[in-house]
């Protein structure tokens, strides 16, 4: 395994993380538990691997990842850095919440505790001077070593997150598809934070390019998650790429790239970054997502995100990654409705600059995605 300094921290973090947000689950006495004997072989494996982070937050697998990741760094706190995530929501106790969450562990403090997703409405919010004067009194009494933060916002945002002075690291989204976050991530690293990336083989739904693009641009890997994996290492404003295994073949492939495979070479990223922007000029022939639809679909259709996966779908043959993308539509992350809440009344084509013919195309979404809800 391969390490690399964490910002200020002092603490050399293994290129590869743990993300404890899709461990196996299984059905015990009518209730949703995690497979503890598959999960905490895993993890252990992923440890003797060289993995010294891991990544859990109050509401995985439906609350119950973190007593299952307590149970596993059990005899070896000394050596695993765990990172976990207060929800903010109003009126939840910052105190309380992190009590609760050390009890789940049962651990007697955490090395990173995360402001879970904020973004700018965070800096808006009216409690936000109470949850860091919280946050640095938990630090003060060694409840907590470092105060983190996740991202889900726009990337200009995390610079202005980063200038409240309090974060030792940030975890936000970045991998061969979704790159909107690497200037913020270059930025974070310049301010002596330390750098993780979730979903850098997609959340696992994807794992890099589809064969032909790879092709195209002279790269070589023994599977696509490699691909994946060795782009973000390639990366140096990354310092550790978080992975959401949740089958032991997933620990032993992923630990094998961070531990041997090369970054990709300065060439090999300039294939990528060609074919990439080749195909992204073909889908923007689709859609520009310039959003101008979105103030006149009364239906709150969101058709730009819809036809992003349509484009992934269509231009990248990721039918995999467009469905994820799509069934996320109306979640915790991205709002809006799916496409078949479209009422066909044509505003969005009226004010649409490519003159998209939206209301079809919603229509051949609808069908390659299956119905809201689904």
């Amino acid at each position: 395994m391969r390490y690399t300094p964490f910002g200020t921290t002092g603490f050399g973090i293994s290129r590869l993380g743990f993300g404890a947000m899709r461990l196996p689950m299984r059905e015990i006495d009518g209730k949703n538990a995690v497979d503890e004997d598959v999960a905490i072989p895993m993890i252990h494996r992923a440890f003797e691997l060289g993995v010294n982070y891991i990544d859990t937050a109050y509401m995985y697998c439906d609350g119950l990842s973190e007593a299952t990741v307590g149970r596993a760094v059990k005899g070896r706190r000394d050596r695993v850095c765990v990172s976990s995530k207060f929800p903010v929501s109003p009126g939840r106790s910052y105190r309380a919440t992190l009590e609760e969450q050390l009890g789940r562990l049962d651990m007697e403090y955490l090395d990173f505790y995360h402001f879970h997703g904020i973004g700018k409405w965070f800096l808006e919010h009216e409690q936000r001077d109470d949850l860091i004067a919280e946050a640095i009194r938990a630090k003060e009494e060694g409840l907590i070593r470092n105060i983190s933060f996740s991202f889900h916002d726009k990337p200009e945002v995390m610079a202005d997150i980063i200038e409240l002075g309090i974060f030792s690291s940030v975890l936000c989204q970045y991998n061969l598809l979704d790159r909107a976050n690497e200037p913020a991530l270059a930025n974070a690293k310049a301010k002596g934070l330390g750098t993780v990336v979730m979903g850098p083989v997609g959340g696992g739904r994807i794992a890099g390019l589809p064969p032909d693009v790879a092709e195209k641009a002279g790269i070589h890997a023994a599977s696509s998650a490699e691909l994946a994996l060795r782009f973000v290492f390639a990366n140096p404003n990354v310092d550790c790429a978080l992975s959401g295994m949740s089958a032991p073949q997933m620990v032993e492939e992923n630990a094998a790239t961070a531990s041997n495979a090369a970054p990709l070479s300065d060439a090999e990223v300039a294939g990528i970054n060609a074919a990439m922007e080749e195909n992204k000029r073909l889908a923007d022939l689709y859609c520009t997502g310039c959003k101008y639809c979105l103030d006149h679909c009364k239906q709150e259709v969101n058709i730009p995100q819809i036809f992003q996966a349509m484009n992934m779908y269509r231009v990248y043959g990721l039918k995999a990654h467009a469905q994820g993308m799509y069934d996320a539509i109306g979640g915790q992350w991205v709002k809006g409705k799916k496409a078949d809440w479209c009422q066909e009344c044509g505003e969005c084509e009226e004010h649409c600059p490519q003159k998209i013919a939206i209301r079809e195309q919603l229509k051949e979404c609808a069908e390659a995605f299956g119905a809201a809800g689904a």
